[in-house]
């Protein structure tokens, strides 16, 4: 494809990405208006937000596989035209059935268009400098999405109602099918035409959903809760299912030898450690605004516009930073930043401002984003082939759709666990609460910073061998990246 055409391509893609993570949070903003518009229960009201985690986690390592043999080109647009339909339907919908019944749908379309989407970028872009900015612009767009919708989410529901937020996706899915069908690639398929693993398929995305349903349950109702317990373990025995039926199938959904790539395991368990550290600050800030400062959810939203510009601003220049530090270097400083940002911003006061206690620690997390985002997604990805790249683009949002869903459920408990534990005014007890989760988050940032001290670069000293890693020679061309500077 000719170099223009590659970045038109970059654009729509990093457009979809920003309007799937826009999804994540402009229906917060929005939820208040639907339930009391639709007289829906706050327990019914959860799922409406939820609903769409669940099937988009559960679904994203199914998608990036469809994603290789059925066609990127093809699947993407199959999302893009299902989170349309899906979104008619929540606007026009009238009863809280119907309405998580649409984003259930719309995660599902969700999961097909962001699979496909980062495995297009992969097979439009070879290993080298001009993948790290490509990837930089999409993980740009991805923050300024998760920033967004909380702004949007609040100028939409006051100025033209909830529906808004639904109608959105309708103009916007539909806008970027035709511009699709042109810009990206048409390969039918790219994955081994030997058969398709019903079984594998069956188990892995039965066994996310239900850990994706148990991670939410528990930051709504409790860890202990008897729902979140059998849900927890039905997703156990599936997953479980799942690895063995890996190992017998002769075409698996995912080969088993691609985990025999450190780098890979690495690096996917870094994507969701920076969610996790990282993206309940979007939601916990935004509590902090609005219920201590006293904000409009409009303002209150507003107030994250200022890290969306400084993540686009630097994560346009990541792809520079890897060239000239190194991958491992600009991973472990975005992770000291995250953790530093994040210490920071637990300094909160219950009479507190926004320019003195949330803005600076914000711009330096803008500034920690990109580079964690950018340098967990070029490693997941290093060496890929290009049949492997839907594979590997499924596992890394999976770890990253898993991170932001276990990050929000863990910090939001230990916020919830240290307010009650203060006696004393209700802001105080609050902002307590935020201190806390982000004090946390900032210890998990910690523990991903010593982590990426594991990464296998070539000039390096080796991390030390793992056990089941084997003989170090049969395994020394997945340890050894030839992208990592």
């Amino acid at each position: 494809m000719p170099a223009p055409d590659r970045w038109r391509a970059l654009a729509l893609l990093a457009c979809t990405q920003f309007v799937l993570i826009l999804d994540t949070s402009i229906i917060n903003v929005a939820a208040p208006s639907i339930g009391s518009d639709l007289d829906i229960s706050p327990a019914e009201l959860s799922w409406v937000a939820n609903a769409y985690l669940v099937s988009f986690g559960g679904l994203l390592l199914l998608s990036g596989r469809a994603a290789d043999l059925l066609g990127r080109r093809r699947l993407f647009v199959a999302g893009l035209g299902t989170l349309a339909a899906a979104s008619l339907l929540g606007a026009l919908a009238d009863s809280a059935q119907l309405l998580i019944t649409a984003r259930v749908v719309q995660g599902m379309g969700a999961a097909m268009a962001a699979a496909a989407a980062l495995a297009l970028l992969l097979s439009l872009f070879d290993d080298g400098p001009e993948r790290h900015k490509a990837l930089g612009i999409f993980a740009a767009m991805a923050g300024a999405g998760g920033a967004a919708g909380t702004v949007l989410g609040g100028v939409l529901t006051s100025w033209l109602g909830w529906e808004s937020t639904f109608a959105l996706n309708v103009i916007v899915g539909l806008g970027l099918i035709l511009p699709a069908r042109r810009l990206l690639p048409a390969r039918s398929r790219t994955g081994d035409e030997g058969g398709f693993d019903l079984p594998g398929a069956v188990s892995v995305t039965g066994g996310l959903a239900l850990l994706a349903y148990a991670l939410v349950n528990a930051g709504e109702s409790g860890w202990r809760e008897p729902v979140t317990l059998v849900t927890g373990a039905l997703a156990v025995v599936l997953l479980a299912v799942f690895l063995l039926v890996e190992r017998r199938v002769r075409h698996p959904l995912v080969p088993p030898a691609i985990f025999r790539r450190r780098t890979l395991r690495l690096a996917n368990v870094l994507a969701g450690m920076w969610q996790m550290s990282l993206f309940p600050m979007f939601f916990l800030v935004s509590l902090y605004l609005q219920a201590v400062l006293g904000y409009e959810p409009v303002t209150g939203g507003l107030g994250l516009l200022p890290l969306s510009v400084v993540v686009v601003l630097v994560a346009s220049g990541t792809d520079r930073l890897i060239g000239r530090f190194g991958l491992r270097a600009v991973m472990c400083a975005g992770f000291v930043l995250v953790a530093i940002g994040l210490v920071w911003q637990s300094l909160l006061s219950p009479s507190g401002s926004f320019v003195a206690d949330v803005l600076p620690p914000s711009l330096l997390l803008g500034i920690a984003l990109p580079l964690v985002s950018v340098t967990t997604a070029v490693a997941a990805t290093l060496g890929t082939e290009r049949d492997e790249t839907g594979l590997a683009s499924g596992l890394v949002n999976t770890s990253q759709q898993f991170g932001s869903v276990i990050g929000l459920a863990l910090l939001s408990g230990v916020a919830a666990a240290r307010t009650s534990a203060v006696s004393g005014p209700r802001d105080a007890a609050l902002t307590e609460g935020f201190s806390a989760a982000f004090l946390a988050g900032a210890a998990l940032a910690v523990v991903a910073a010593l982590l990426t001290l594991r990464l296998a670069v070539p000039g390096a000293p080796a991390p030390a061998k793992e056990p089941g890693d084997g003989d170090a020679g049969a395994d020394r061309s997945t340890d050894r990246d030839p992208a990592l500077p």
